[in-house]
């Protein structure tokens, strides 16, 4: 009588194992090659390519927004200009602030957002939205303009800058971030990504700041930072920019000066469902021996999603400091509001020079210098219809 060895099953991979192998399947299936399990190696360099490459990202932050937007979707496309109808004669931009909080422009702003070829933070701490609209052809919106809180170190800003350690930790509140800086269509095609840097610099734009946050306890030191807008920063969405380079105000001043390309890390591509995952598994490993980088007085929880990723990655046995970078660099610019902004930031001047300017000063130079000019070389932006711009339809 003989024995049967019992058939062993295959060992089943663990909750862990298989997270790990649907990250390194995600950023496969994105194109990126990966040397070992740790480094990644960018597949493209050229705008094309790289704008394939942020599209799942973008995909995946539109279904997040679908419920707040997709009822909203045809009577947003209606704010738009349709090319027949556009007169760039009659063409009257205005900047308006938007209030803090939910709002319907705020929607409108976030819709338009979704649009962009990369994916778009909400941005952190401090905030200032605003939407560019055509007083000539029934408000239609021509751009956005998004500050943030800057991040606390980034080494290009700050070797431009010239500061110290203890230089930025006492002028850093007088710095914001433009996480989204540009223009929708059909004004894209008239050059309408250059009135929003032009914009930056606007009067309208520093008293906002000033009212909001320019005498305001600041929530972790507790201390009043007496903050004055003394320069705003903005990074390209995709290696060099065409848009924000050369653009002069009428004094000749450079309205956005560059300063060189990031060393291209980030998270875009760790989005949609391998997002959600990866926080299930930070959450998994949080323990009080281990606490989130989030202070006390913010609440509970991670302090952003870098924190999240950094923090999922590690609990699957994945590098994320080889993995966050993924090569896709962008160009930095400052966006100076005075004429000796760095200075003071260094704390070498007391007081600010502005070189702001309402507005409507700045719409005008703009609309003359580049415009006019523009309409009569190039026509394609007649062709553009708001319907086409539907997220959900």
């Amino acid at each position: 009588m003989s024995v049967t060895d019992p058939i062993l099953e295959p060992a089943q991979p663990s909750p862990t194992e298989r997270l790990r192998a649907l990250v390194i399947e995600s950023l496969q299936a994105q194109g990126f090659k990966l040397r070992g399990e740790d480094a990644l190696l960018a597949p493209v360099s050229d705008k094309t390519g790289l704008r394939s490459l942020h599209s799942q990202a973008v995909e995946a932050q539109r279904e997040r927004a679908r419920g707040a937007l997709e009822r909203h979707d045809a009577r947003f496309a209606r704010r738009l200009a349709d090319g027949h109808t556009l007169e760039p004669s009659r063409v009257s931009p205005k900047i308006v602030v938007l209030p803090a909080g939910r709002s319907v422009d705020a929607l409108l702003w976030r819709w338009c957002s979704l649009h962009w070829s990369i994916p778009v933070s909400g941005g952190y701490g401090r905030r200032i939205r605003a939407l560019i609209i055509d007083e000539g052809h029934d408000d239609a919106v021509m751009g956005l303009i998004g500050l943030a809180d800057p991040v606390y170190s980034l080494g290009i800003r700050d070797r431009a800058i010239g500061w110290t350690r203890e230089q930025r930790e006492r002028r850093l509140t007088s710095v914001m971030d433009a996480f989204v800086l540009g223009a929708v269509p059909p004004y894209n095609d008239l050059l309408s990504g250059k009135l929003a840097a032009l914009l930056l610099r606007s009067d309208e734009i520093r008293d906002t700041f000033a009212e909001r946050y320019g005498d305001r306890e600041t929530l972790i030191a507790r201390r009043n930072p007496e903050a004055q807008l003394a320069l705003v920063t903005t990074a390209s969405a995709l290696g060099r920019s065409s848009v924000y380079n050369r653009v002069r105000a009428e004094d000749g001043s450079l309205a956005l000066r560059s300063v060189g390309y990031t060393q291209g890390t980030g998270d875009f591509h760790f989005s949609g469902e391998i997002y959600d995952l990866l926080v299930e598994a930070a959450r998994s490993r949080m323990e009080e021996s281990a606490p989130t980088h989030r202070h006390e007085n913010w609440g509970q929880g991670f302090r952003n999603r870098r924190e999240v990723i950094q923090r999922g990655l590690r609990a699957v046995g994945l590098n994320p400091t080889r993995l966050r970078m993924h090569g896709v660099q962008r160009e930095v610019f400052l966006a100076p509001l005075a004429h000796n902004s760095l200075a003071w930031l260094r704390g070498e001047e007391p007081v600010l020079d502005w070189a702001s300017q309402p507005a409507g000063t700045l719409s005008r130079w703009w609309k003359q210098n580049w415009m006019i000019p523009r309409a009569s070389r190039v026509d394609r932006w007649r062709d553009f219809s708001p319907a086409s711009w539907r997220l959900y339809s």
